[in-house]
């Protein structure tokens, strides 16, 4: 039963002592698919080919790129690289401006055409909520057009209760707020739903906005510490484990509030 407390923020979902089950599921497309390397790094490549620049990021490349917050300081990192003379600056923010927005014109055929694969298991975890008729929302910064085909083309059509994108709540939009406008639509409070993200950026989103949280990172390290406000790290839905079937998310969801229940005075 929604309360009060529950459009009070994260730190108010604590006051609950939590006694119902997992109602929902809120995943990050990050966490369907990996974007980052398999996708957007293949259309930032195709971006800078159609503008006739001797650039292709490798995995590797890109891997250390991501320190970098924003795509547009990776670009300017990458060109400054190479540039050379006195008007490099100059020449680097007119090229920033023309890698972003070339590569947004090709976004959604490269990103339809990549061949992008599921991550491993994850069909079995959708299977699971379809047939305990547990609500999946997907969110992504990214636009309808080119989001919900690929989320078809991931997971199967008509299994998503909800896809929620930065149409529906402005750009840029927040990753909290995204996954608000996804418990609005799936009709849940936040001490319900369990959020699967698949990047440190969409742990912060759902730890904002109160969720219990699940983060899929192909690259993390078994002995690696789990982050403060993550539930678990995985490197993906399989494992000797079980993997991240149904069973396991309610597991960690119980677990997670339990261990954040602060009793009320």
């Amino acid at each position: 039963m929604t309360t009060p407390l529950d459009s009070a923020g994260p730190a108010a979902t604590y006051l609950f002592r939590r006694t119902d089950p997992l109602r929902a599921l809120v995943l990050d497309l990050d966490a369907l698919a990996d974007l980052r390397f398999d996708g957007y790094r293949a259309v930032f490549n195709a971006a800078f080919a159609a503008l006739g620049l001797p650039v292709q990021w490798s995995v590797e490349r890109y891997r250390q790129l991501l320190a970098l917050p924003d795509e547009r300081l990776r670009v300017a990192a990458e060109l400054r690289k190479r540039c050379i003379g006195t008007d490099c600056d100059v020449l680097v923010r007119v090229l920033v401006e023309q890698v972003c927005e070339t590569k947004e014109a090709l976004l959604q055929r490269v990103m339809l055409d990549a061949g992008l694969s599921p991550r491993t298991g994850l069909n079995d975890l959708v299977t699971d909520a379809f047939v305990a008729q547990v609500p999946i929302a997907v969110i992504t910064d990214g636009r309808r057009r080119w989001a919900q085909p690929l989320v078809s083309q991931l997971v199967g059509a008509g299994l998503m209760e909800a896809v929620v994108t930065a149409d529906d709540i402005g750009v840029p939009p927040r990753g909290d707020a995204l996954i608000r406008q996804a418990l609005v639509e799936l009709g849940v409070a936040p001490h319900d739903a369990l959020a699967i993200v698949g990047s440190a950026t969409g742990l912060r989103g759902a730890d904002t906005a109160g969720l219990a949280t699940v983060l899929i990172d192909g690259d993390a390290h078994p002995a690696a510490a789990v982050p403060a406000a993550a539930a678990a790290v995985r490197r993906d839905y399989s494992g000797t484990d079980g993997g991240l079937r149904l069973a396991q998310c309610r597991r960690l969801h119980a677990q997670w509030w339990a261990e954040h229940n602060v009793p009320a005075a």
